[in-house]
């Protein structure tokens, strides 16, 4: 993790973009914590203690996504959201839950191999910028001795010459002729062979071990630099080093969601899709108690990966996962409905609130907006509503109503001349009470 941050401070933090839920910001942040301190123990103690695993109960549109994912994002740790209906049970047809191991592993090597760029990236831009060069003036060989010296100093006046063109950027539009590695396998292939359906990680490792195909390509100075400079930059970053820490990265500091828990709840002695469910259960098992789990990179460990899962149990109970599933989810959590008071703060107090981000939109055409008091507790007082007469999808009713209440605004934003408009409580009744009065209309606006 890239800073050790105390739980207060991983609470204030969620603060700045999530309204309320402390129960499951406090249950997150000492999680995080106890990871930090878990690195500061002997080695024969370390190993021994396993990450508490945390399960959030709530509607939908509470923020229980939005909680683990800003947490990934603040530590800087590999962070996968998945659902749990996307798998089935070996053996059938689908996605076995060892592929989210894989996708995890994926995404912390993605995060590795930036900052490994980043480190070499002056470098790579040194080098990129010489075979640039070498494709606008590529280098001779001087058949007279007696005139080599001369005809060498105005080869490189010239070249220093384009140089000076490259950083003014007078040749960016100039074509070159660059030769390309394309090791991209047809979707054909993959369809006649029935890999189609495989998980990607075989498909990646197919398309490894095809010779590549050298081609040239003509293409612009402005493209054949940023092909050059990813070109260089592979050759400076040590890909074994970046496998070692993408590997350590996932199994010490890694984050999986696994969102709608609730819905692969089966009953014993099901028929039909219950036996997947239950299937689907006890394949996660050793997933969430720590198993190894075979990639083209090496062995992944997940004893130490932190599991969150989520799920509304509307029409079930946590009770009703099998017990050794429960038992590795010790930290449970209750998310509470929103109503207009949340909606309230929601549009208002965090960093990225809806309010500040049609502002910014609109700003981009000139428009200036602004959202009196009074408007805004309108706009949540009918999304409350709304939410109450139909089927509570939460906070994301604020973006269908935000929306539909800027509609017409942002069509003619472009075209519009009066620069200043300001969103008054008349207005958002003007523009969305026919939503309330109608219920197969709120139904729609989803």
């Amino acid at each position: 993790m890239t800073t050790p941050l105390t739980p207060r401070q991983i609470v204030a933090q969620l603060d700045q973009y999530i309204v309320g839920q402390q129960a499951a910001k406090r249950s997150v942040a000492i999680a995080i914590r106890n990871r930090w301190r878990r690195q500061q123990l002997a080695p024969d103690l370390r190993d021994e203690v396993a990450p508490k695993n945390i399960i959030m109960i709530g509607p939908t549109g509470v923020g229980k996504t939005e909680i683990a994912r800003r947490l990934a994002s603040l530590v800087g740790a590999p962070f996968l959201k998945v659902e749990a209906t996307k798998y089935t049970e070996v053996g059938y047809v689908g996605r076995d839950v060892e592929s989210m191991a894989r996708d995890l592993l994926e995404i912390a090597l993605g995060m590795v191999r930036q900052q490994a760029s980043r480190e070499v990236e002056a470098k790579a831009r040194e080098q990129a910028e010489e075979r640039l060069l070498d494709l606008l003036l590529p280098p001779v060989r001087w058949e007279n001795p007696a005139t080599e010296s001369t005809a060498t100093e105005s080869h490189t006046r010239t070249r220093e010459r384009l140089r000076e063109k490259l950083h003014a950027g007078e040749l960016e539009e100039r074509s070159v002729e660059l030769t390309v590695e394309d090791r991209t396998v047809p979707v054909q292939i993959f369809s006649a062979i029935g890999m189609d359906q495989m998980d990607v990680d075989f498909k990646d490792m197919f398309e490894k071990l095809m010779p590549g195909r050298q081609r040239e390509r003509r293409v612009s100075v402005r493209e054949a630099r940023e092909l050059l400079l990813q070109k260089e930059s592979e050759k400076l970053i040590d890909r074994d080093a970046v496998t070692r820490q993408g590997v350590q990265l996932a199994e010490q500091t890694g984050i999986i969601f696994v969102d709608e828990i609730d819905k692969i709840v089966g009953t014993e002695g099901g028929h039909g899709p219950d036996v997947s469910r239950m299937g689907v259960q006890r394949d996660l098992l050793p997933m969430v108690e720590g198993t190894a789990v075979a990639t083209r990179h090496g062995i992944v460990r997940t004893d130490h990966i932190l599991f969150i899962a989520a799920g509304a149990f509307s029409r079930c109970k946590p009770s009703d996962l099998i017990p050794e599933l429960q038992g590795r989810f010790p930290i449970r959590v209750e998310l509470t409905q929103l109503g207009r008071d949340d909606f309230v703060r929601i549009l208002t107090e965090p960093r990225s609130a809806l309010t500040r981000q049609y502002a910014a939109l609109l700003a981009t055409e000139g428009i200036e907006l602004a959202f009196e008091r009074e408007a805004i507790e309108e706009l949540a007082s009918i999304a409350a509503t709304v939410n109450q007469q139909g089927e509570s999808i939460g906070a994301r009713r604020l973006f269908t109503v935000m929306e539909k209440l800027l509609e017409e605004i942002s069509f003619g934003a472009p075209d519009q001349q009066e620069k200043r408009v300001t969103i008054t409580a008349a207005y958002v009744r003007s523009k969305l009470t026919d939503i309330v009065e109608n219920r197969d209309l709120s139904r729609y606006v989803l």
